[in-house]
């Protein structure tokens, strides 16, 4: 993208407070960037911003509109997954544009992997927001060092390994199983988990992803925050319990530690390019998206 190029802002999930698409469009206008606001944006559906139809137009009004160079999910929330049928996706590989989200925005991420468009894992926020924009507007590889205090570090193992960074948040990958044509062969997976539904939905999840061979071929783990579950057990048992089994099981080396997910201060990534997991280092370095 470069100077005058127009980003949509819009909520293909629930609604934002009423201040964030306009806050969003002031921090990609300070860019030299334009920006839109979906007219459904701020549309109130229960916790769904306006109906599916309406979610899914104001989408894929942005993918077919040429003058829209990336889109920006204004929130997550709940809501993604009930558009994934409805996205424009021969749209979208004719004229290929990446979305910036996280969350429940995985489940849009999936679509834009299986078409074989990069897109962004994160959120213009915290000290890190800029960095957004050096992904949209430079070419610039994002450089992620984990931190060996976080309780994901409990994790990590040894080796280094390399492929795209693919994945996103850990129960809408699981629920896209069926639903979305991902392969993650040769992929390095990047997992972020909410603690909203316990541990249960993280051991439920990973089964379901491992059991259903989602997971076959994936050549290393970068896993986010997990600090929301510090001090939390069921019967004694502990999120790093349970991803252990699971990892152990798999087999590959996984670096945790890292600044990804549903963190104050996230970190946004690129998926769909190549990653470097140097689990040795502490470090994972993910190519730049240019060209899109």
């Amino acid at each position: 993208m470069t100077a005058g190029d127009t980003v949509a802002i819009v909520s293909p999930a629930s609604w934002p407070e009423g201040s964030v698409p306009t806050w969003i469009a002031r921090q990609v206008e300070a860019w030299g960037l334009r920006a839109v606001i979906a007219p459904h944006a701020l549309d109130h559906r229960g916790y769904l911003a306006g109906s599916d139809v309406d979610r899914a137009a104001d989408l894929n009004d942005a993918i077919r509109d040429p003058t829209v160079r990336a889109v920006i999910a204004s929130t997550g929330g709940c809501g993604s997954f009930r558009i994934v049928p409805d996205v424009d996706v021969r749209a979208l590989r004719a004229d290929p544009k990446m979305l910036v989200g996280y969350s429940d925005v995985t489940a849009l991420h999936q679509v834009w992997n299986a078409a074989g468009v990069p897109s962004l894992h994160g959120a213009i926020a915290g000290t890190h927001g800029d960095h957004v924009r050096r992904l949209l507007m430079e070419d610039a590889d994002t450089v992620v060092d984990a931190d060996a205090a976080a309780l994901s570090a409990e994790l990590t193992t040894t080796g280094s390994v390399e492929g795209p960074l693919s994945g996103g948040n850990l129960e809408m990958l699981a629920r896209s199983v069926g639903v979305v044509d991902f392969d993650l062969a040769g992929a390095v997976l990047l997992l972020e988990i909410n603690r909203a539904a316990g541990l249960g939905m993280v051991d439920r999840a990973l089964t379901q992803l491992r059991y259903s061979g989602a997971l076959d071929g994936v050549v290393g783990v970068a896993l986010g925050s997990i600090d929301q579950f510090a001090g939390y057990e069921d019967r004694d048992w502990t999120v790093v319990d349970t991803l252990r089994d699971h990892f152990d099981a798999l087999g590959v080396p996984v670096l945790g530690g890292l600044p990804l997910g549903h963190v104050e201060d996230l970190v946004t990534v690129p998926l769909g390019t190549r990653a470097v997991l140097d689990v040795d280092r502490g470090r994972l370095t993910v190519e730049s998206p240019s060209g899109v």
